[in-house]
């Protein structure tokens, strides 16, 4: 009974030594500066005849996107005054239509995991637009991980919406110059 009864305390002893975590090697460190919720760019360009009507921007070559990523491309459609006369900019989700008397206009992007084009499509003819249809558009381009775009409390549709989610500050988009 003594054998048994030693026998059995050895592989309890045994049994919760195994159960205990060991802990690993540590990992990389991270880099600084870089937020692994989410990143924001903002461009300005102007779609003429030169370009194609298309923009390109390249993803910088410190930045690793990955084919899983969610991006988001939002355009300033304009600018409203807020209730204490202040400038309030107007961001809508790509793609964006407008029917005018010439024909329809779209403004539409697709994206690999290198670069983004953004592009004017429609059956209107791209040289009679006005300048403030083609001209010094500013776009905010938002890459971040699938799995929160499935969250619930996040409408991709509204760009404050995603700022406010990946908690974001418009001082951290990062603005890059063409």
């Amino acid at each position: 009974m003594k054998k048994l009864s030693g026998i059995l305390a050895l592989a309890t002893i045994l049994f919760f030594t195994a159960c205990d975590e060991v802990p690993g090697p540590a990992g990389p460190p991270g880099e600084d500066g870089e937020s692994f919720l989410g990143s924001v760019f903002e461009i300005e360009g102007d779609f003429t005849s030169a370009n194609n009507y298309e923009l390109f921007f390249d993803f910088p070559s410190n930045f690793e996107i990955y084919e899983t990523d969610v991006v988001l491309v939002y355009i300033l459609w304009e600018q409203a005054t807020g209730s204490n006369n202040q400038s309030i900019d107007v961001w809508r989700a790509l793609p964006q239509t407008r029917i005018l008397n010439e024909g329809i206009l779209q403004y539409n992007f697709d994206y690999t995991y290198e670069d983004v084009r953004i592009f004017l499509d429609g059956d209107i003819d791209f040289n009679y637009l006005s300048p403030a249809d083609k001209m010094d558009q500013i776009f905010r381009i938002v890459v971040f991980p699938a799995d929160y775009a499935k969250d619930a409390d996040l409408d991709i549709s509204n760009l404050n919406s995603v700022m406010n989610f990946l908690n974001m500050e418009t001082s951290e988009i990062q603005k890059i110059d063409f």
